[in-house]
């Protein structure tokens, strides 16, 4: 089906793009599970916002003489000693990157990550310690071996993250042009003749226009494809835009 443009009227601001980035991933999620190999798993994983745990002073609740008083007149229960460290030398700030992303598992041994597909947010476009952060992110996965694949359809925010990978990674040479607003980009990392390489597919995007099916590396030359088309189109029917 045709993509849409979720960041601008009539869909903007009637139509939340974060409930439906949220259900995107999980139809993503769902459809690769159809398909992938019996020892392979797809999780989706959200987050927006700031998501680290608050500092535990903030809810602590006075003691007494080694118990604490769960509520007024409630029973006083003795406390587990907690060790604390020294106060940390340097408090530095601190980015935590939206996170809008299906993640792939081989589950022969454990839990293994082998490919992550990143729906990049508006938020992860803004400033540029965000961006640097989203790029630092889908470097580490790479680095590690781990196949990727991003894509954004925002259209509120002009910064290529690709191009932010690429600069992250010192190979500003295969940035996408500055006319290309919309897009996928597949990573295929790879050792080749004792070489680690990364495999790179490119495939613009439109509001209009259908959107991409691409390449996820599971493991060697084992690949799936990802419909990314037909599983928009479920996440629309499901929160009633078509």
């Amino acid at each position: 089906m045709p993509l849409l443009d979720h960041f601008h009227p009539p869909l903007h601001p009637q139509h939340h793009w974060e409930s439906f980035h949220s259900n995107w991933a999980t139809r993503l999620a769902d459809a690769l599970n159809d398909c992938l190999p019996e020892d392979y798993i797809a999780e989706e994983q959200t987050h927006t916002g700031t998501y680290p745990e608050i500092d535990v002073a903030t809810f602590e609740q006075p003691t007494t003489g080694g118990v604490t008083q769960a509520q007024q007149g409630g029973a006083a229960t003795l406390t587990t000693p907690v060790w604390m460290p020294p106060a940390a030398a340097h408090t530095m700030p601190a980015v935590f990157p939206d996170s809008f992303e299906v993640r792939v598992f081989q589950t022969t041994s454990g839990l293994t990550l082998v490919g992550a597909i990143e729906l990049i947010s508006p938020a992860n476009k803004d400033r540029p310690e965000q961006r640097r952060a989203f790029a630092n992110k889908c470097a580490s996965y790479l680095h590690q071996g781990v196949s990727l694949i991003i894509i954004d359809i925002v259209t509120n925010r002009r910064a290529n993250l690709h191009n932010e990978i690429m600069k992250q990674m010192d190979y500003a040479r295969f940035n996408l042009g500055e006319e290309i607003d919309l897009y996928g980009v597949a990573y295929r990392p790879v050792m080749r003749h004792d070489q680690p390489e990364i495999d790179i597919w490119l495939e613009p995007c439109a509001v209009g226009e259908p959107l991409p099916t691409m390449a996820l590396r599971l493991t060697g030359d084992l690949f799936i494809p990802v419909d990314f088309d037909s599983s928009y189109m479920e996440a629309c029917r499901r929160r009633r835009l078509v």
